[in-house]
């Protein structure tokens, strides 16, 4: 009954014109101290020291740091130029070349929505000009920045590997072995059995 409530207030105050985090924020803290009181509120203290003294997730900043660098340093861009000349004489060597570099940046960020703006502004106006095919130019960039997901360093398999509580490497060789099962050129990698 009072998701309901909440859900009806949190409607009736954006109908008003109250700004999102505010309404959201404002009503969960409004419910969260009517419903459980002070005692629940005290627990978010503890779960803050805990994080912030995990040090699995330390490694989390440092990531996104190093793939900003890589991005507005211009070593991302120079790095696609520089493969694009190495794969030149291949049909499709740009498009070759932009996968190798999403799925660096995409590794080194570990966003695929930043990853894939990036590679979009950095590889599709060069793409566009070597009269790439549109949706050919766009799906191997979208593809480019999900493949980062399993290459570590993963942000995301470092937090999953915080949450499940397993070894961080036990994630990087399972997501690595299901993805040598979805090629088809393994029926049956001998890290899954």
């Amino acid at each position: 009954m009072i998701a309901l409530v909440m859900f009806v207030v949190c409607l009736s105050m954006l109908a008003l014109g109250f700004p999102v985090a505010f309404t959201f924020g404002g009503v969960a803290l409004f419910f969260g101290l009517y419903s459980e009181g002070l005692q629940l509120f005290m627990l978010v203290a503890y779960r803050m020291e805990s994080i912030m003294t995990n040090v699995v997730l330390m490694a989390v900043p440092l990531l996104i740091f190093m793939g900003l660098i890589l991005e507005k340093s211009g070593i991302a861009e120079r790095m696609l130029e520089s493969m694009g000349s190495l794969f030149g004489h291949v049909r499709g060597g740009l498009a070759v070349s932009t996968v190798l570099v999403g799925m660096m940046l995409a590794a080194s960020t570990g966003v695929v929505g930043a990853s894939v703006v990036t590679m979009g502004l950095i590889a599709l106006p060069v793409m566009l000009k070597y009269n790439y095919d549109k949706q050919l130019a766009s799906g191997v960039i979208c593809a480019s920045g999900t493949l980062g997901q399993i290459i570590p360093p993963s942000i995301v398999l470092i937090i999953l590997a915080d949450v499940l509580h397993q070894p961080v490497g036990d994630l990087y060789r399972a997501a690595t072995c299901r993805a040598l099962c979805n090629t088809g050129k393994h029926s049956k990698p001998s890290c899954l059995r």
